[in-house]
């Protein structure tokens, strides 16, 4: 299954390749036709491999913020947060590489409050600095009882910042909202009452992984 967000791109690599194939077939040289024939065939496989959207289902277990995104964690600090959430807060960030699934799902049920794009740099998803200086768009969520912030975050790469939603709209976690292109990074914000239950170097899927538990 792969991703209506990838329906273009997809379509644009297959009229690309279907040209380079037809002209690969009127060379004379049967080492270069072969070579072009070989890219494009790399080039298919990345780029379907990219556009992949298995199923995902999301645990049957109350008070949890999961996964907005595949990837590595990067980072899990105790932070101040000035917007959406005002107060002490608690981050983990997610690094996804171009090998990781880019589809990105609602971590938490609720309702969408806030909706805020930045445009912005282009430094590596990975570096620290990148969830304030890069391109990006901060997402918060209201459950009636706590609220969560998270944040599509640009890299060096991905330019392409892909999010359908409005302010006002219900959500319901582990659906789909978006995704960003080519390699990205995803920050997860909440109060400080919610627990990390990941560290650092733990690899996360969207929709299932566990990302907090809400210390009651």
């Amino acid at each position: 299954m792969f991703t209506k967000y990838g329906y273009s791109t997809i379509g644009f690599v297959a009229i690309i390749s279907l040209f380079l194939i037809l002209f690969s077939f009127y060379l004379s040289n049967v080492l270069i036709s072969i070579l072009i024939l070989v890219v494009v065939l790399l080039i298919i496989i990345f780029t379907l491999n990219f556009f992949r959207d298995p199923e995902r289902t999301p645990p049957k277990k109350d008070n949890v913020i999961l996964s907005p995104a595949d990837g590595k964690v990067l980072i899990v600090k105790d932070i101040v947060c000035d917007r959406f959430l005002s107060g002490n807060a608690k981050q983990i960030s997610i690094f996804m590489s171009p090998l990781n699934v880019h589809v990105n799902r609602i971590p938490i049920s609720g309702k969408v409050e806030y909706l805020n794009y930045i445009k912005g740099k282009f430094l590596k998803a990975y570096v620290d600095k990148a969830d304030s200086e890069n391109e990006r768009m901060e997402i918060g969520i209201s459950t009636g009882s706590s609220k969560v912030l998270f944040t599509q975050v640009a890299g060096y790469v991905a330019r392409r910042i892909v999010c359908e939603l409005k302010e006002g709209q219900p959500v319901n976690i582990g659906d789909r909202f978006g995704m960003i292109k080519f390699g990205s990074r995803v920050d997860v914000i909440v109060p400080a009452g919610w627990n990390a239950v990941v560290s650092e170097g733990t690899n996360v899927k969207a929709g299932e992984s566990i990302l907090f538990e809400f210390d009651k």
